[in-house]
C-alpha cells in the first residue's frame, strides 16, 4: 500500500511540474507576444480618454467598464477564433491583414499629424461620433459605441501580431496564449485610463482634505493632468505612426522587399555601436525613428484617399462591427 502511494504521489508530483512547465511556457509566450503589441497598446491607452469628456464623474467609470468588456467581447468572441482559423487555413493570410492594419495605423497619425499643422475637418466616422445628442444616454451611448468600433480596429492588429508572434504549437495552445493577451492587455489598458480619467478627482479630493505633502500632491494631479493628456496623445500618435511603420516594413521584407528593413536596421547597429554605453536604447529609438519615417509617408499617401475611399468604406464596414449600445 506505501509503494502504491508513493508511487501515486511520484505520478502527481510529475504531473504538477508538467502542469508548471506548461504554465511557465504559456506565461512567457503571452509576455513576448504581448511586448510586440506594446505600441497598438499605447496608441489604445491614449486614445480611450477623450471618450469619457464632458461626462459627469459618477459617469467616467461605468463608461470606461462598458468600453473594456467590449474591448474583451472583441478580442474573445470575435477576433479569436477568426485568428485560429486564419492560423489553421489560411496562414499566408496572416501577413496581408497585417499589412492593411499597418497602414491604417500609419493612416491615422499620419492625418493626426497633418491635423496638427492644419487645421480641418475630422473623420467621417469621428465627426459622426460627436454629433449632437437630444439627451446624456444617447450621447454616452454614441460614444461607447464609437470607442467599440475603434477598439475593434486595434484590438485586431494586436490579435494579428499576437499570432504572428507565435511559435509553432497546437490550436488549443495558440488559443489559450492569445486568450491571456487578451485578457492582460485589455485589464492593463482599461486599468490605466481607469486611472488616468479619475486622477484629477482623486487630485481634487486630496488637495481639499489633506495637509502638506498629501494636498501638494493633490495640486499636482490637478495641475498636470491635462499636461499629461496632452503628452499622452503625442505619444499614441507616435505610437500609430511607429508601429504602423513597422508593421509595413516588415511585411514588405516577408514579400521580398527587405532594402528598407535592411537600412533601418544597419541605421540602428551602426549608431549603437556609436554609443556602446546606452547601445541598446539606441538602437530601439533609430529602429523607431526609422520605422515612424515610413509611416509618415505611407500615411501621408494615404490621406487624399481618404475622403473618397477610406471615409466611405469605413462607414460600411463599420455597420457591421459590434457596437453594444443599447445598454443603459
Amino acid at each position: 500500500m506505501s509503494v502504491g502511494l508513493l508511487a501515486l504521489l511520484d505520478d502527481v508530483v510529475a504531473l504538477t511540474k508538467v502542469a508548471a512547465a506548461s504554465l511557465d511556457d504559456v506565461t512567457a509566450q503571452a509576455a513576448k507576444a504581448g511586448t510586440k503589441a506594446a505600441g497598438v497598446v499605447i496608441d489604445d491607452a491614449a486614445v480611450t480618454p477623450r471618450y469619457v469628456v464632458g461626462f459627469s464623474p459618477d459617469r467616467e467609470l461605468p463608461i470606461v467598464w462598458r468600453i473594456a468588456r467590449g474591448s474583451l467581447i472583441n478580442k474573445l468572441v470575435f477576433l479569436l477564433p477568426v485568428a485560429l482559423l486564419l492560423s489553421a487555413f489560411a496562414p499566408w493570410a496572416i501577413t496581408p491583414l497585417l499589412l492593411l492594419g499597418g497602414l491604417y495605423l500609419a493612416y491615422e497619425g499620419a492625418e493626426k499629424v497633418y491635423e496638427m499643422i492644419v487645421p480641418h475637418a475630422g473623420h467621417g466616422h469621428e465627426a459622426e461620433t460627436r454629433a449632437s445628442a437630444p439627451d446624456a444616454q444617447v450621447l454616452e451611448n454614441q460614444r461607447v459605441s464609437g470607442a467599440i468600433k475603434t477598439d475593434f480596429i486595434l484590438s485586431a492588429e494586436i490579435m494579428a501580431i499576437t499570432l504572428s508572434g507565435l511559435g509553432d504549437g497546437t490550436v488549443w495552445s495558440r488559443a489559450v496564449v492569445m486568450a491571456v493577451v487578451a485578457v492582460g492587455i485589455t485589464v492593463a489598458v482599461y486599468g490605466a485610463v481607469a486611472l488616468i480619467v479619475k486622477a484629477d478627482d482623486i487630485g481634487l479630493a486630496l488637495s481639499k482634505r489633506g495637509s502638506g505633502v498629501l494636498a501638494a500632491i493633490g495640486r499636482g494631479l490637478v495641475r498636470g493632468m491635462p499636461v499629461f493628456l496632452r503628452g499622452l496623445a503625442v505619444l499614441g500618435t507616435a505610437a500609430m505612426v511607429w508601429v504602423g511603420g513597422g508593421i509595413i516594413v516588415h511585411s514588405l521584407a516577408g514579400y521580398g522587399f527587405a532594402g528598407p528593413e535592411h537600412l533601418i536596421h544597419e541605421a540602428a547597429v551602426t549608431a549603437a555601436k556609436a554609443v556602446p554605453a546606452v547601445g541598446g536604447a539606441v538602437e530601439w529609438l533609430v529602429t523607431a525613428a526609422g520605422a515612424g519615417v515610413i509611416g509618415l509617408i505611407a500615411g501621408f499617401a494615404l490621406i487624399p484617399l481618404a475622403g473618397k475611399v477610406l471615409a466611405p468604406a469605413w462607414k460600411a464596414a463599420t455597420r457591421f462591427l459590434p457596437t453594444r449600445n443599447k445598454e443603459a
